[in-house]
Parts: C-alpha cells; sequence; structure tokens
C-alpha cells in the first residue's frame, strides 16, 4: 500500500518536473489551473502521466471534481490504497423449530 506521503510526493514531483518549477513551490492547496497555470489540455496530460506513475485509470466524469494538488492526490491515494477487508459476520443461526398452524 502506498502510503500518503509517497502518492503526495510522487504527484507533487511529477507537476514539479511538468511545469519546470522547484517542487517546494507546489502546495496541495494549489488549483491547477488558477494557481498552476495549467489548461485543459496540460491538466489532462499530468492525469495522464499520474495514470502511468500509479499504473490506473482516471475515468473522464472524475476528471471534473480534479481541480486542486490536494484533490488530485486523495483521489490517486483512494484508489491505490488497497480495500479494506469485510469483516465476516458470523452467519445467523436457522432456527430449527416449526411454527404451528
Amino acid at each position: 500500500m502506498a502510503k500518503t506521503t509517497e502518492v503526495s510526493d510522487k504527484i507533487i514531483q511529477a507537476l514539479a518536473d511538468y511545469l519546470k518549477r522547484d517542487v517546494a513551490s507546489i502546495q496541495p492547496t494549489h488549483h491547477l489551473r488558477d494557481d498552476l497555470g495549467l489548461d485543459s489540455m496540460a491538466v489532462i496530460e499530468m492525469l495522464y502521466r499520474i495514470e502511468e506513475v500509479f499504473n490506473l485509470q482516471i475515468p473522464d466524469q472524475d476528471l471534473v471534481g480534479l481541480t486542486t494538488v490536494g484533490q488530485v492526490i486523495a483521489y490517486v491515494q483512494d484508489r491505490v490504497a488497497p480495500a479494506p477487508a469485510l469483516a465476516k459476520k458470523p452467519a445467523a443461526k436457522r432456527s430449527t423449530k416449526t411454527k404451528k398452524a
């Protein structure tokens, strides 16, 4: 399982490489378009790179909600973390008694 800091570091590093900026200049609160200056095509390119790094696919309908660096980090973290194991409930005991009519 990837730790949140690993996911965060990889995403911020990918953004820094793409933007040719210092890693320290990119914060989770930054808006991809407003703060980092990415246009629609650049956002798609960045998300494609993130898909490759984390070996996942981001459905088109999910792109709308990914507007800040922090949202991208949270989204990827949720996708790469293994699903929690479902706790097995003990099977309910069936009554062996039959109702009398």
